[in-house]
């Protein structure tokens, strides 16, 4: 048995798949884990030893949002639009009177 070509031509399954949280090519199909972010796992995968990465995972956003929720901003959604507490108008059809 060779371990050279001709059982490199036999690779052409995907090992990794796109990760539904990050968006990589990193989730890894049978063992069920993205090797970027670490999902399904709570915490984002980062590591001491990998301090270039981690400064490349930040991001404007995230910071933004730390910062409004700092200076007391609220969560009940506000923001977007939601409502709360509240009761539907009912409708009525209007009616021929002609």
């Amino acid at each position: 048995m060779t371990k050279g070509t001709s059982s490199f031509g036999k690779r052409h399954t995907k090992t990794h798949t796109l990760c539904r949280r990050c968006g990589n090519r990193a989730f890894h199909r049978q063992h069920k884990t993205c090797g970027q972010c670490g999902y399904p796992s709570a915490k984002l995968r980062s590591y001491e030893w990998g301090q270039k990465a981690k400064r490349r995972k930040t991001t404007v956003l995230a910071a933004c949002a730390t910062s409004s929720m700092s200076r007391g901003g609220s969560r009940t959604g506000s923001e977007n639009k939601h409502r709360e507490n509240t009761v539907a108008v009912k409708k009525t059809k209007k009616t021929a009177e002609e």
